[in-house]
């Protein structure tokens, strides 16, 4: 798991100056923010592989963040884990049931908070990679690479993002901007321009394979991936 990117979000700074010690020090990449509202700016510019949140913090509660987070359409899949002094099991079924993914009680050592990131993380990771399959077209998440009809089609790291989050919400129509947030993040400030840049490069790519309608343009509103190909508009 080393290198990957996790954020803490506890208020009392000797806790999480330790958390942030143990999970260095196991080669995890760590943010940290004392509040809610830091949080979610943290989450918008730089999406973390996971969160710690305390459940009592300064503006909202950490089970606020958590059913904000899960209700987010770009932010709803990322492993949540909350930490807390509370040890009643209304409590802990009160976290899991807002959205958590594991409870920690406080005091906890610095071992158990690592295998429990670990455990969170290596579950995510077992839901992230499973293929996506729609048409002629298979995602392979584990591997970044794209197939069409058995052959591997040759995507750059955009298309592949724009695929992906397409095909995962497929029949759905997303505007540019929603695109742009979900696909690009929320802070990085491009034209919407660019999401038809990148839309024509896809279905260059899936041309080879005839998947190329799958990208449906839909006039007025955005775009959409459907399988269907008879109900595609024009391709514009």
């Amino acid at each position: 798991m080393s290198g990957q990117k996790v954020l803490v979000v506890e208020d009392e700074v000797p806790i999480r100056q330790m958390i942030a010690f143990n999970l260095s020090r196991a080669g995890f990449e760590v943010s940290e923010v004392g509040d809610c509202g830091s949080a979610r700016e943290s989450i918008a510019d730089e999406r973390p592989d996971l969160v710690l949140v305390d459940w009592m913090l300064p503006d909202l509660s950490g089970l606020e963040l958590t059913r904000l987070l899960r209700r987010d359409e770009a932010h709803k899949n990322i492993p949540i884990i909350m930490l807390t002094a509370r040890a009643e099991e209304r409590d802990k079924v009160q976290g899991l049931d807002s959205g958590a993914d594991d409870y920690i009680t406080k005091p906890f050592s610095g071992r158990e908070l690592i295998s429990r990131v670990n455990a969170v993380l290596r579950r995510s990771a077992g839901v992230a990679d499973e293929s996506v399959v729609a048409g002629k077209l298979e995602l392979k998440p584990e591997s970044h690479r794209v197939f069409g009809a058995g052959e591997e089609i040759q995507v750059g790291p955009t298309e592949y993002r724009l695929l992906k989050y397409l095909m995962t919400h497929e029949d759905r129509v997303f505007s540019r901007t929603q695109l742009l947030d979900y696909v690009w993040g929320q802070n990085v400030y491009v034209e919407e321009r660019t999401v038809d840049v990148h839309i024509q490069r896809l279905r260059k790519a899936l041309s080879g394979c005839g998947a190329d309608a799958y990208i449906q343009t839909v006039r007025g509103a955005g775009y959409r991936f459907s399988a269907e190909e008879a109900g595609a508009e024009n391709n514009a």
